[in-house]
């Protein structure tokens, strides 16, 4: 939450001319005004993912690059980006960006001011409660991983 990852993929999508596909936006189109706690953003979210991955499947085998603002902060998050290219060896690249929570919670606030409605959700104890979860992606677990190490200035 607040390292970057939807500024990352707007720009990978533009400069590569891939279809960007982002978890929130599915998610507040969906569900408006339904997702007030994390508890919440897991249940849509889990509702959600079964719906795209044959979609977004049936898009890459027609040899459409697809950019997925979705998080993969758990090897189970994870797990589900890889039930997408594994099935049928659909070649990947899972970006891991790298911030401190200082960092984060400073675009979580600069986020909030440009996007007052997000500041429900978008706040320092849900930030602190969805990265006690956070686990670092690591090789074994079939991804090719590209680290993008930003730093706090």
């Amino acid at each position: 939450m607040g390292a970057g990852k939807t500024t990352k993929s707007q720009e990978l999508a533009r400069r590569s001319g891939s279809i960007l596909l982002s978890e929130d936006d599915w998610l507040t189109a969906i569900y408006p005004d339904e997702i007030i706690s994390f508890n919440d953003y897991i249940k849509y979210s889990a509702r959600l993912k079964p719906l795209l991955k044959g979609h977004v499947q049936s898009i890459l085998n027609a040899g459409i690059s697809v950019i997925l603002d979705f998080p993969g902060n758990t090897k189970q998050q994870r797990a589900w980006f890889k039930e997408i290219f594994s099935a049928f060896n659909i070649p990947h690249k899972l970006i891991y960006i790298e911030a401190d929570d200082e960092l984060c919670l400073k675009q979580i606030e600069i986020r909030n001011k440009n996007h007052p409605e997000r500041a429900q959700f978008d706040n320092e104890t849900v930030f602190h409660q969805v990265t006690s979860y956070f686990q670092i992606p690591s090789e074994d677990e079939g991804f090719n991983i590209e680290v993008i190490r930003r730093k706090n200035t």
